[in-house]
């Protein structure tokens, strides 16, 4: 894998069309997501997606578009799942990055991409928490995805369908 660092000094993850910068991209977007909610401030999802990827919205890949999208659409119903398996710990003391890495990874996994194995959502999450965050908050995302992606039940049963 390519791990070559962009004009800014960031580490990129893998070549400029790649999957990983797919889903680096979706996890800046959902990062801006939140932080337009957290100032209370209206969201402008095509902004958002179209001046990260600088392109038209149109153009944008249905992976980030629906990240985005299905992020807002079950933010309520997701923050309680994660909430479930913190100890002593709630999802809205993690910081914003950490806050996106796993909002994308449940999305990816429940809503975008059916039948993704756990093993390559875990994988991205740990990958983009190893660039993004502190040296050790990776295996804090390992462990709470590892918990978090295990029962498609629950997805059904935290929106109210039949298991």
């Amino acid at each position: 894998m390519d791990n070559s660092v962009d004009e800014n000094g960031s580490e990129l993850l893998g070549e400029p069309d790649s999957r990983n910068k797919l889903q680096k991209t979706a996890m800046f977007a959902i990062y801006d997501v939140l932080t337009y909610i957290d100032m209370q401030e209206p969201i402008d999802v095509q902004g958002i997606v179209s001046g990260l990827a600088d392109l038209p919205y149109e153009e944008c890949d249905y992976f980030v578009k629906a990240a985005v999208v299905e992020t807002l659409k079950h933010l309520q119903e997701i923050i309680p799942v994660y909430n479930t398996f913190m100890n002593k710990w709630t999802f809205d003391r993690l910081n914003r990055v950490e806050q996106a890495i796993l909002l994308l990874s449940y999305v990816h996994y429940y809503d975008i991409e059916a039948g993704v194995d756990k093993g390559v959502v875990i994988d991205i999450a740990v990958r983009l928490a190893k660039v993004y965050l502190e040296p050790k908050d990776y295996k804090f995302v390992n462990a709470i995805l590892d918990k978090v992606l295990t029962d498609e039940k629950r997805r059904a049963l935290s929106l109210g369908q039949p298991a």
